[in-house]
């Protein structure tokens, strides 16, 4: 029986007894759609040319055999086309491993597939906080980072895209000092093109800034009004009055380079959603963030997460596009028995960076152009920035209270790990990475 798991495999070996045509062919696609469902894209000279058209459709034949269910039948196995990027029709696409011109076409029922890696934006920094689990603190880091950065003088522009589980804007402002509207107003708006009737009024500064300035653009406004209705729409794409269809990362990134222009911030710190949906791929792989904070705690939910989709990375042949934006936070570090527990969370980092990011480097070799670090190497992005558990930020009803009357040194002594990195990476000092 063939599952899902098991296509790209099958593929490949059907493929292996058909290298002949495939080196005279430009390009072949394997298109896997919605359904998991599989036919060939081909260049359309092949149906012009009988023997060419007979080979491939002698490899069809071996894919139904092969896939079973998850092949077209015979008769509409093979699509023809002109132009490889109309082959593809904007969806994302990488290379079949083992094969110089075969790639799969991977037709998903989301826009988010992780696959497709924007470059780091030329503008400000952009952070994004992201954790494969909920309930690691990762907000409330958020939350004291911009404290922090604030109270060394920076502007620091915060938005809060964990839209399905906000709360990031509480953290940093008091109930009534809240917006009337949030992003998940303006993402609504802007579909019938009144984005700039919200614009002004998603945007205010918190009191926690200090030196600096800290601008939240919260998930919703002060009332929430009919959320649920309107996150049941904030995915949606938009196709403009000159036929331009934008996805919603693309929207998202137009409203996020609009407060960038109009406020001017050092930094862009970006909360996402937990787990691996379409709001965290968008936040990780398509705002062009420099720095992707990857949360972690010592625990096999966290690893096996990670695995699955630094795996996905590797097949899709991105891992080099992404791999050193990451860094490992390690969060809520316990009081008791921290440095082994600290050593384990270090050492199981590196385990699956080495796994699926790293380059391998042959024992006894310099590393060269080679990416790759030791398990010890405090520059090295599975090396976990720390931050401790404490239990004055534990179940907090309200942390913007907690942080007005905040020392300055208890935020150092939980945090410190987290902003000294942050800050290295915000001004490009020490960051023997690039």
């Amino acid at each position: 029986m063939t599952t899902f798991d098991h296509i790209l495999p099958a593929v490949s070996d059907v493929l292996v007894a058909h290298k002949t045509i495939l080196s005279s062919l430009d390009w072949i696609f394997i298109n896997r759609d919605l359904n998991g469902k599989v036919r060939l894209i081909v260049p359309d000279t092949v149906q012009k040319n009988y023997t060419a058209r007979c080979k491939v459709e002698a490899i069809t034949t071996d894919l139904v055999q092969r896939l079973g269910a998850h092949a077209y039948p015979l008769e509409s196995s093979i699509l023809y086309e002109q132009d490889r990027m109309f082959a593809c029709d904007g969806t994302a696409s990488f290379p079949l491993e083992g094969f110089e011109n075969v790639w799969v076409v991977d037709r998903l029922a989301t826009e988010g597939n992780w696959a497709s890696i924007a470059p780091v934006t030329t503008g400000v920094p952009r952070v994004v906080f992201f954790s494969i689990k909920g309930g690691v603190g990762r907000s409330t880091a958020l939350a004291a980072s911009a404290f922090s950065l604030a109270q060394a003088g920076k502007r620091v522009l915060v938005f809060d895209l964990d839209l399905e589980s906000p709360g990031l804007s509480s953290a940093l402002l008091p109930n009534e000092r809240r917006p009337t509207f949030g992003i998940a107003d303006w993402l609504v708006e802007d579909l019938v093109d009144n984005g700039d009737a919200v614009l002004e009024e998603m945007l205010v500064t918190s009191t926690l800034s200090h030196d600096g300035e800290i601008y939240v653009v919260p998930a919703h406004g002060r009332d929430a009004g009919e959320y649920v209705a309107k996150l049941g729409r904030v995915w949606m794409p938009k196709t403009g009055a000159n036929g331009v269809r934008q996805n919603w990362s693309q929207r998202l990134v137009r409203l996020i380079d609009t407060f960038e222009q109009r406020w001017h911030p050092d930094v862009i710190l970006i909360d996402s959603r937990a787990g691996i949906d379409e709001v965290a791929s968008s936040c990780v792989t398509d705002l062009g963030a420099g720095l992707v904070l990857l949360f972690a705690i010592d625990g096999e939910q966290t690893w096996s997460g990670y695995q699955i989709l630094f795996r996905h990375w590797h097949r899709s042949g991105v891992v080099r596009d992404i791999r050193e934006r990451l860094q490992i936070v390690g969060a809520m570090i316990p009081e008791l028995d921290s440095i082994d527990y600290f050593a384990s969370l270090r050492e199981h980092a590196a385990d699956q960076f080495t796994d699926e990011l790293y380059d391998e480097v042959p024992p006894g070799e310099a590393t060269g152009d080679c990416w790759n670090f030791d398990e010890t190497d405090e520059s090295a992005p599975h090396y976990p920035w720390a931050i401790q558990w404490h239990r004055s930020f534990a179940a907090l009803r309200s942390l913007h209270s907690r942080l007005e009357a905040v020392d300055m040194k208890e935020v150092s002594a939980i945090f410190g790990s987290l902003i000294d990195g942050l800050q290295r990476s915000i001004t490009g000092e020490g960051d023997s990475r690039d």
